[in-house]
């Protein structure tokens, strides 16, 4: 009984925290009020999808500029961007040999057997770097994010290495590789691939015009939201390929692409890595883009605060290693000192 009645007034207590969180990008349904089974059956969730499709509709026509209108057009209609031979041979030849060449400090996530390992690209780093930090400036690389994510912010920035192995064991698939969105708003992530992808060594996939706003998807977000919330579970909605024939969506596309490729996606599509045959190793330039997306500024960005720009990455790890010590979370990157893009993963 007593358990219950202080459960109750830890609950009355942090509502208006709650409250608070339905205008930002949390999509946790464990928090009472937007893991509500009751508030997302009136339609919550579709509120917060609907209200933030939106805004970001609104902000993209105010970054028009930053991409051709076939490339806007071709966007639209499918949810991603792809850019091949992005930059001249001898210029990306350099850039690949100042990425093979750096060793700075790195954090790696296990999921099933496959590790992703990010190398942050903060400015230390960057300092003896001098093309890939003349690219990672230029709009060859920063208007399909910008664009795509709907802020003229600075994204968050590392090398990124994909470590695949074949499925082993019940338990030990990676997650990564069913099909999923992302959160319940539009997101913008890009991948420029430093070497070629086979179509056989976990390839990013992705449903093409799954990020559009459909009566059928609006249906099966409200569907999903009610679920989670009966299951106090996450907002990273997974959906199996045999059910988008029911949401009038295709197969997913492969991204089996030659080095030199840039790919940017609205994540909010259905998405995922795709099956690895074998051992592979994939290196990329990574970059990710989510702030608040009930923001209506395109230009409100974190990074002109002091010793924030090119350390985004960096300060979201200090505070998960933070709230880790607290107890409030669990340290989901894990530090493996100074290493380069293509080094062994210890006790693979």
């Amino acid at each position: 009984m007593a358990d219950g009645v202080m459960s109750r007034v830890k609950t009355a207590l942090l509502m208006p925290y709650s409250l608070f969180q339905v205008v930002t990008g949390r999509k946790d349904f464990r928090d009472p009020v937007l893991g509500s089974e009751r508030l997302n059956r009136k339609g919550l969730h579709v509120w917060r999808v609907k209200t933030t499709a939106r805004i970001m509709e609104w902000r993209r026509r105010k970054l028009t500029h930053l991409i051709s209108d076939a490339e806007r057009a071709f966007f639209a209609e499918n949810g991603y961007m792809e850019r091949r031979n992005l930059l001249p041979e001898a210029d990306f030849r350099t850039l690949v040999a100042e990425v093979e060449a750096l060793k700075a400090p790195a954090r790696e996530m296990r999921e099933g057997r496959a590790v992703t390992r990010r190398i942050p690209l903060t400015p230390d780093v960057l300092a003896h770097s001098p093309m890939l930090r003349s690219f990672l400036r230029s709009e060859k690389w920063t208007g399909p994010i910008r664009y795509a994510g709907g802020f003229n912010v600075e994204p968050v920035l590392s090398i990124q290495t994909i470590f695949g192995e074949p499925t082993g064991k019940p338990g030990e698939k990676d997650p990564q590789t069913d099909l999923h969105m992302d959160t319940f708003h539009s997101t913008a992530k890009a991948w420029f691939f430093l070497y070629d992808v086979p179509e056989d060594e976990g390839p990013f996939t992705y449903v093409a015009g799954s990020h559009k706003l459909t009566k059928r998807r609006l249906a099966w977000q409200k569907r999903m939201s009610v679920l989670a919330s009966r299951r106090h579970g996450g907002g990273a909605f997974r959906i199996p390929a045999t059910s988008l024939k029911r949401l009038h969506l295709p197969q997913p596309t492969k991204f089996s692409v030659p080095a030199n490729t840039l790919v940017v996606g609205d994540t909010f599509g259905f998405h995922a890595r795709g099956i690895s045959v074998r051992k592979s190793v994939r290196v990329e330039l990574y970059a990710s883009q989510r702030p608040n997306p009930f923001l209506p500024f395109i230009n409100l960005d974190s990074a002109w605060l002091p010793f924030v720009s090119g350390r985004k990455e960096v300060i979201s790890w200090y505070v998960q290693d933070w709230l880790a010590r607290l107890g409030l979370g669990r340290l989901i990157w894990q530090p493996v000192g100074e290493v380069s893009a293509r080094d062994t993963v210890a006790d693979r």
